[in-house]
């Protein structure tokens, strides 16, 4: 009885947060009430059963879209307020009509008998080279899922980039920048540690690849990673590698494929399988964290030779 007490208190917060985040006439507390509507989305999948999806939406959905909406609005600010004005009657109104619109079509949906799916999965664990479910099916039965997942995350990059101006320097807090070389060896050693369990536990690339972008955000915000950028050749590489070392992974499986079976797309050799998908969720970790940073904290802005002018005006 006290379980679902607090699943209903759950869902009844969930859509209050989800109004006043929509109908707040203050950007900056529009943008507070999503970052504790991802926190509460995520309690809300782990009393689903799902960590893995709480995992991610607790680093991704809170914490550094929350980021990035911060940045985005600290940039809008300065070309005029950040008010907004809706009707008071439509957006409830169309947000109510659309939450049961979508729960109508989703118990119109249900099957009459449980879905077979989780029984082929449990089958075909054994030849998926890892024992987690969620894995399995990420990264080896619906593959082509994740590799569009990171070739988004590449174009987002690149669209970004084009638009978003270069970081002004700031000045770091003693503070900050204390805590930021304590804690980032522990950041790299949790997130390889959320990569390595991944294929027994909750874990992989998205949820190691988030965290190692929050710890790489806070030290690019602290002056510590300045070669941190898309002009450095080596992060552009990393970045591609992502997307290029999957598909090249593709490629070889197809290539070992014996002559008397059938070759599918992104499936692995069962032999080899667990290599493979520890190889393509490396450079997964590398590209996702790479990329949600410099989505987050933008290109740092050229440095302006002050020095070597005033050297010259004084010679």
């Amino acid at each position: 009885m006290s379980l679902l007490l607090f699943d209903a208190i759950l869902c009844l917060l969930l859509l209050v947060l989800a109004l006043a985040s929509m109908l707040s006439r203050q950007l900056a507390h529009a943008v507070i009430l999503y970052i504790a509507f991802g926190l509460m989305m995520a309690l809300a999948w782990a009393r689903l059963a799902a960590p893995d999806l709480a995992l991610a939406e607790a680093a991704i959905g809170a914490g550094l879209t929350g980021a990035l909406c911060f940045s985005a609005l600290a940039r809008q600010q300065l070309h005029h307020p950040a008010v907004l004005s809706w009707p008071k009657w439509l957006w409830p109104a169309v947000f109510v009509l659309l939450m049961l619109g979508g729960v109508l079509a989703a118990l119109l949906q249900l099957p009459p008998t449980a879905s077979p799916l989780v029984v082929m999965t449990q089958v075909e664990l054994g030849n998926s080279g890892v024992s987690h479910p969620v894995t399995a099916v990420l990264l080896n039965f619906r593959s082509w899922d994740t590799l569009l997942e990171l070739v988004v995350l590449l174009l987002a990059l690149l669209g970004a980039l084009q638009v978003a101006p270069a970081a002004k320097p700031t000045t770091s807090w003693p503070l900050s920048l204390s805590w930021s070389r304590l804690l980032a060896p522990m950041v790299i050693l949790l997130a390889g540690y959320l990569l390595w369990a991944g294929a027994s536990q909750p874990g992989g690339a998205f949820q190691a690849g988030a965290l190692l972008a929050a710890g790489a955000v806070v030290l690019r915000l602290n002056h510590q990673l300045n070669w941190l950028g898309w002009s450095n050749f080596w992060i552009r590489l990393l970045i591609v590698s992502g997307v290029l070392v999957f598909v090249l992974a593709a490629l070889l499986a197809v290539l070992l494929t014996p002559d008397n079976a059938d070759v599918i797309w992104l499936r692995w050799p069962p032999q080899l399988a667990g290599s493979f998908i520890l190889l393509v969720e490396l450079f997964a970790t590398l590209a996702i964290a790479l990329t949600l940073t410099l989505l987050v904290v933008g290109e740092p802005a050229a440095a302006e030779p002050t020095q070597q002018k005033s050297d010259g005006e004084g010679a």
